[in-house]
């Protein structure tokens, strides 16, 4: 656990509270981002570049498809409000979990999806989900389920984008954000 001494309040104790955290990687990270912080219980988010094999990396080293660096999100939570199964549960539904390096129109490595955790103790929740969609959709998962082996924070300008420009390019649909801001109310 997490124990988080700054940033968004999304409960009333957050700085004092123990928070958990997870990375998901879903495509580009300005729309993955965004859908998660309309989730009640979210309390912080910050998107950067995960689990690669440089030091360091920056968006245009990362849009080489030289890195293995994918385009992930942090999210801490509230676990008392949010559990990890739902945060599963709701990225898959913002996620084509069969498509290889790809999400919407973007392509390439950093678009792959992957849910990494840093807490062995979550994988058996976080597999159990894995396995309920894999059996409903009915072919293998393109979606790495790993350890967070490393993560960058992205460039200033990528945190928070879709708040800064509300008309930027997203590869999500707006009915995913509503879905998700009334998800769990």
């Amino acid at each position: 656990m997490v124990a988080c001494s700054e940033g968004k309040a999304g409960s009333a104790n957050y700085k004092t509270k123990e928070m958990k955290e997870i990375y998901f990687a879903g495509g580009c990270f300005w729309g993955t981002e965004h859908f998660f912080k309309q989730l009640r219980g979210v309390v912080e988010t910050e998107v950067g570049y995960a689990n690669g094999h440089t030091e360091n990396p920056t968006y245009q080293d990362v849009c080489t498809d030289q890195t293995g660096f994918a385009e992930t999100v942090h999210i801490v939570y509230d676990p008392e409000i949010l559990t990890l199964a739902f945060l599963t549960e709701m990225y898959f539904k913002a996620i084509d979990p069969t498509s290889i390096n790809r999400q919407g129109h973007d392509e390439g490595t950093q678009y792959r999806t992957g849910i990494y955790y840093k807490e062995e103790a979550d994988l058996p929740t976080l597999q159990k989900v894995y396995n309920q969609v894999q059996e409903e959709v009915g072919q293998p998962l393109a979606v790495q389920l790993q350890p967070l082996e490393n993560f960058y924070k992205a460039e200033e300008y990528h945190q928070d984008y879709l708040d800064k420009n509300p008309q930027g390019y997203c590869h999500l649909p707006v009915e995913l954000f509503k879905m998700a801001k009334e998800a769990n109310r």
